[in-house]
């Protein structure tokens, strides 16, 4: 870690130097969480921004998919042009130098907190009243972004993302994890492939979003965080992957116990349409979507996880309930 430090440390004084240039790093320290890239904390002196956020493709891999640290900062920079959503702003961005010098990105650090609620412990919980009412504006904070055209801030070209790519890429996910987490993973796909509704609009979509995944201060978000998985596609899923991360959503991964404060699902979903100013049918079916999606990428997780020594509870939680969300995806809509 040291060298790298330095290394990431160096090259940010480059680039530093041509953004802002009587700025100088003076502090650099890496932050915990996110398996795609790696967070820093920079030190400076001299700039605008005393502390900026740092994310950085992981070395040795290529900087494509969830890893391409590159086009998160691009969809931040494209929606600076719609002051309705609430982002953090890309500062400046360094392409790789090589697959051991990966590229990265320096962002303002936004005041908040992260925190998933239904799956943080009960003494670390924010109280019952703060938690319902970052769910609500982190409901009203989803439709302000999904109303945002695509087109206008210069993303019309973006391949949309349609149902039917959603189902084969969670179904192909399966097809690489252990037997054990499979579940009845093909006749869920194909009961998802024979029901699915018709698409909405494209809309650009953060891909996992939940209160995990914003930041917070008090009861009001500051900003969306962790675009790893961003795309053009169907609104509904991520309202849906909300709402499955609430007390009444019942996610197998949640804290045992008195439940979090998170208002119900059609509540959440009642404060999305007002604030976008349409209604959203077929939710029933998204549910079933994003258990099955839930199920496969979590397979995902636990297939690297296991091997590398002890699960956080969390995750540990998870092992046995895989194939169980996958049968009640079949449930939801057999």
């Amino acid at each position: 870690m040291d060298e790298l430090l330095a290394g990431l440390r160096l090259r940010l004084e480059k680039a530093v130097a041509g953004w802002s240039p009587t700025a100088s790093v003076v502090g650099l320290e890496p932050l915990t969480g996110g398996s795609s890239s790696l967070t820093f904390i920079a030190e400076l002196a001299g700039a605008e921004h005393e502390r900026v956020v740092v994310k950085m493709a992981p070395p040795g891999l290529p900087p494509v998919r969830n890893r391409d640290v590159l086009r998160q900062s691009r969809l931040m920079r494209a929606l600076e042009s719609a002051p309705q959503v609430l982002i953090t702003r890309s500062l400046v961005e360094v392409e790789a130098d090589s697959l051991e010098a990966p590229p990265f990105f320096a962002m303002d650090l936004v005041p908040g907190e992260c925190v998933e609620p239904t799956l943080e412990r009960h003494a670390t919980r924010p109280s019952p009243k703060i938690v319902e009412a970052r769910a609500y504006d982190a409901a009203r904070a989803l439709a302000a972004l999904h109303t945002v055209e695509p087109s206008a801030v210069g993303l019309g070209g973006e391949v949309a993302i349609t149902i039917a790519d959603e189902i084969q890429r969670w179904h192909k996910a399966f097809t690489t994890v252990p037997a054990e987490f499979q579940g009845e993973f093909e006749r869920g796909a194909q009961l998802l492939y024979d029901t699915a509704p018709a698409g909405l609009a494209p809309v650009i979509v953060h891909g996992d979003y939940r209160l995990g995944n914003v930041l917070c201060l008090e009861g009001r978000v500051t900003a969306i965080i962790d675009w790893e998985i961003w795309a053009l596609g169907d609104p509904r899923t991520d309202v849906t992957w909300l709402t499955f991360f609430t007390d009444e959503g019942a996610h197998p991964a949640a804290e045992p116990g008195p439940p979090a404060g998170m208002p119900g699902k059609k509540d959440l979903i009642a404060a999305y349409e007002a604030h976008a100013g349409h209604r959203l049918p077929d939710m029933d079916w998204f549910d079933a979507l994003t258990k099955y999606k839930e199920a496969a990428a979590t397979a995902l997780l636990l297939k690297r996880a296991i091997p590398a020594g002890e699960l956080p509870p969390p995750m540990a939680r998870m092992v046995e309930a895989v194939p169980r969300l996958v049968t009640e995806s079949i449930a939801a809509i057999s």
